[in-house]
């Protein structure tokens, strides 16, 4: 899970979230007697069973909306769920939950007032609504979450600036790949290329003989923005996305492409390979 896939619009979703869930537990309507004897003032919250259907169709869908919302970033491109993503179920709930707690504000006996909970509630819903549905047709609710201007430093370990993997990855690679990608292999400190002269001037360098897959070597990289990953066998279909700041490991190229591998093991095509930064 990466949270660098989360946009602005996510981070407003998941406060939204948390305000709905506190105002559940504050009082709901409160009860104003004015004096009266025969009964006193008092207030109950939205898990009051005497409020039904008010938590499941106004908190919990609130809820549920904003974590099918915030999981969608983290699901392949393309997966659906009876023919919608998990995206247009949240959006759907959203606004579903907050239409339900627009019509608990109209009206009401009287010597019920509105309760702090569900001014907050309503408050909470609405705004989950509204980014729900212009996230991503509003640049500043598209933007990440988080500056990716920068990838993520490599964890313990790691040798960053070392030609090579520099990143220990799952398959345990070795070191010995070049630095930028498209760039000339820089060569260890003291220590000139084949093909190089001691003045540092770089010279071609004659390509070895090699079988099957070339002199490919993998290497980690990352992604200025983010950008589809495709299957592997040709299709449009994505089966991930690549997002800023996160490494990824580059296992074979392909003409100008790249077939990259994700922290989780899977595998597609990276078309565009421009501005990518080497580990």
């Amino acid at each position: 899970m990466n949270i660098r896939s989360l946009t602005r619009g996510d981070g407003v979703v998941i406060g939204a979230a948390v305000l709905l869930f506190i105002a559940s537990f504050l009082d709901f309507y409160t009860v104003d007697c004015g004096g009266s004897s025969f009964c006193k003032d008092a207030g109950e919250n939205g898990w009051k069973s005497d409020f039904f259907p008010v938590l499941p169709s106004i908190f919990l869908a609130g809820v549920i909306a904003a974590a099918l919302i915030v999981s969608a970033r983290f699901q392949p491109a393309g997966r659906n769920l009876f023919g919608l993503s998990l995206e247009q179920w949240g959006s759907a709930l959203a606004v579903f939950a907050a239409w339900s707690s627009l019509w608990t504000i109209i009206g009401g006996p009287d010597g019920v007032d509105k309760g702090v909970g569900q001014i907050l509630g309503l408050i909470a819903t609405l705004a989950m609504a509204a980014v729900a549905l212009l996230t991503q047709r509003v640049p500043a609710l598209k933007a990440p979450l988080m500056n990716a201007s920068a990838p993520a430093p490599a964890p313990y370990g790691a040798q960053g600036p070392q030609p090579g993997y520099g990143y220990p990855g799952p398959g345990g690679a070795q070191p010995g790949a070049p630095a930028p990608y498209g760039a000339p292999q820089p060569g260890q400190p003291g220590q000139p290329q084949p093909g190089q002269s001691f003045g540092g001037q770089q010279a071609p360098a004659p390509t070895p003989p090699a079988a099957g897959g070339g002199d490919f070597a993998p290497f980690w990289f990352a992604v200025p923005v983010a950008r589809p990953l495709y299957a592997e066998d040709g299709s449009s279909s994505t089966i991930a996305e690549l997002a800023p700041g996160t490494w990824y490991l580059a296992v074979e190229q392909r003409g100008q492409a790249l077939v990259a591998q994700t922290q989780d093991g899977r595998r597609g095509v990276l078309q565009d390979t421009t501005g990518i930064q080497r580990g």
